[in-house]
């Protein structure tokens, strides 16, 4: 899901406005119209250390809206407060997004993310290789991809066909469905609220509310569950 009208930069100062005014209790987005409550709340993706705070981001490495979204979004998280704790979750819409959902748990398995995750979306969208041609071309193209990281081609499709990859893309096929995500990318702050850049209208505005979002989850203890 795009934002509407042009995307604004994001603004640090606004940011910590955002982050302070929710944690002294004062609400500056509301319910229903700058964000969704998921009610009830649903389970997070990852082992909900005590005192974190989960920021989920919903993603597809094919779609456009997410590329662009990328480079915000990594520099939000180097401003993020500490009790933040980043996921993502590949929505599972369609038979090459099922494939690049199972390339990118190939690589966190791999303990590749870091490396692969930018440039995955580059291939896509900037060198305009789709990586998804159809059949088996897919996995091909997949692997020599993965071969430009160091990964040979026997570890890339032991790891990317093994049980463990088959069971976090079903869950992430799960967890999309509860949080009834409509489009991408969206991001889902602890298991609690939906947020999306089509709601927001622009990223300064998007970020603000999960950063209050965030506060207010960590102000209040409402520590993933």
């Amino acid at each position: 899901m795009g934002l509407a009208g042009p995307a604004a930069s994001q603004s640090p100062a606004g940011v910590a406005a955002a982050g302070s005014s929710a944690a002294a209790g004062v609400a500056k987005f509301q319910a229903d119209k700058d964000y969704q409550v998921l009610a009830p709340a649903q389970p997070i993706v990852g082992d909900g250390a005590p005192g974190k705070v989960e920021v989920a981001e919903v993603f597809m490495y094919s779609c456009p809206h997410c590329a662009a979204f990328e480079p915000r979004l990594q520099a939000w998280l180097k401003k993020a407060p500490p009790y933040v704790s980043f996921v993502r979750v590949p929505a599972i819409w369609g038979a090459i997004p099922e494939l690049h959902a199972r390339a990118y748990y190939t690589a966190e398995a791999l303990g590749k993310t870091a490396e692969i995750d930018g440039p995955f979306f580059d291939e896509i969208h900037v060198k305009h290789n789709l990586l998804g041609p159809g059949g088996d071309a897919i996995v091909d193209q997949l692997a020599a991809f993965f071969a430009k990281f160091g990964v040979d081609d026997k570890t890339f499709r032991s790891t990317f066909y093994s049980f463990a990859v088959d069971g976090k893309v079903s869950r992430a096929a799960e967890l999309v469905k509860r949080y009834k995500v409509p489009g991408t990318p969206a991001v889902i702050v602890n298991g609690k609220y939906l947020t999306s850049g089509g709601v927001a209208g622009s990223y300064d505005t998007w970020f603000a509310i999960i950063d209050e979002l965030v506060a207010r989850e960590h102000a209040g203890d409402g520590a993933a569950h």
